[in-house]
């Protein structure tokens, strides 16, 4: 028999660095969650190089019984993109339609689109483009050359 869901709990943390400070401490101490279980597992799954101190959404489900699981997700896009166009966190551009702080190319969408795809609610990969893209413009990061699908 399934166990019965008590809540979801969004973060965002960095992989490989959970503690119990804030955020995530009083986030999950709230609803009666092993603090340290959940930054022991979550340590143990983001060891790998790919998502070692990277922002990574995580998505906690608790149940009645006080036990929990969680699901870790892709770093969001604009993470990816502010590391394509090598800009630091958090460096968009205040008049996104004025000015323009950096530029990257459609293979660099491409490649942050594929990372993406299961996260985002499209099935193809041009519509994930058009997601990402559509990320970048407001942004203020211009993409440079044609759109593959308008040749």
């Amino acid at each position: 028999m399934a166990k019965e869901i008590q809540t979801f709990i969004k973060l965002t943390v960095k992989g490989g660095q959970a503690n119990p400070a804030p955020p995530i401490g009083p986030a999950l101490g709230a609803k009666g969650v092993n603090i340290m279980e959940f930054c022991k597992r979550f340590n143990a799954a983001t060891q790998d190089k790919e998502k070692m101190g990277k922002v990574l959404p995580v998505i906690v489900t608790v149940y009645k019984d006080k036990s929990f699981d969680f699901i870790i997700k892709t770093t969001p896009a604009t993470v990816q993109l502010f590391e394509a166009a090598k800009l630091k966190q958090g460096q968009g551009s205040p008049e996104s339609n004025r000015k323009k702080v950096g530029s990257v190319t459609w293979e660099q969408v491409e490649a942050i689109a594929k990372d993406k795809m299961a996260d985002l609610n499209c099935f193809e990969l041009h519509p994930a483009m058009k997601m990402i893209a559509g990320t970048a413009r407001s942004m203020g990061i211009t993409i440079a050359g044609n759109a593959p699908w308008a040749n």
